[in-house]
């Protein structure tokens, strides 16, 4: 099984590592720092043996790499493995942002529920199946979740089941989430929060999340 090194460090950029299995075009590796497509959030992109990553996904509990049909690569090879990483940490900022997001509105909205999900480098969103605007709480959800980013908090990242690789995050004394994605050290990378509403329908209702540095 392939050793996901996004888990243990996902600040990780670059890492060597060993080519397990070929076929054709696709490759897995020993271990990786690879993310791949889960959960709403994007996979990373980079190059394997120098080599652009034209695609990565999960296959159960391994993860195949597309590359490109003339590459030379054989089980066995040591190949050196590199991620976009400005763009793996924006993911990353997004994401947990839209984590806390999610938590607030869970708990602001009794029985609102969310129906999609997805982090991509400029933005994230949030899609629930909700009655009536949710515009009215956006200043306060974006208020609770900066106090939060502010106090700059530890992120925990762990097993609840090591085996099915299932994890969580939990930040003491506010709340504990399954998730399986890359997460922060501590909540105040997160930056400066903004909610936006976005209509895409009856009983529908989507918020944007947006991040900026500090001044």
């Amino acid at each position: 099984m392939t050793i996901k090194l996004f888990w243990r460090d996902p600040y990780l950029a670059t890492c060597q590592t060993r080519i397990e299995s070929v076929d054709g075009p696709r490759v897995r590796l020993r271990e990786t720092i690879f993310y791949a497509f889960s959960g709403g959030q994007e996979s990373d992109r980079g190059e394997i043996g120098a080599y652009e990553v034209l695609k990565a996904q999960k296959s159960g509990l391994e993860i195949d790499y597309e590359l490109p049909a003339r590459h030379n690569l054989r089980p066995g090879d040591n190949v050196r493995v590199q991620i976009d990483w400005p763009r793996r940490y924006k993911l990353m900022r997004l994401h947990f942002a839209a984590e806390l997001a999610l938590e607030l509105t869970y708990r602001k909205l009794v029985g609102v529920e969310k129906v999609g999900a997805h982090i991509s480098e400029d933005k994230a969103r949030l899609d629930f199946a909700w009655h009536e605007s949710i515009a009215p709480h956006l200043h306060e959800l974006a208020a609770s979740a900066q106090a939060i980013i502010d106090q700059d908090l530890e992120i925990i990242s762990a097993f609840s089941d090591t085996l099915g690789e299932r994890r969580y995050w939990e930040i003491p004394s506010f709340a504990r989430v399954a998730c399986g994605g890359t997460h922060l050290r501590k909540t105040g990378e997160i930056g400066l929060l903004c909610l936006k509403r976005d209509n895409t329908g009856k009983g529908k209702e989507r918020i944007e999340v947006f991040v900026t540095d500090q001044p």
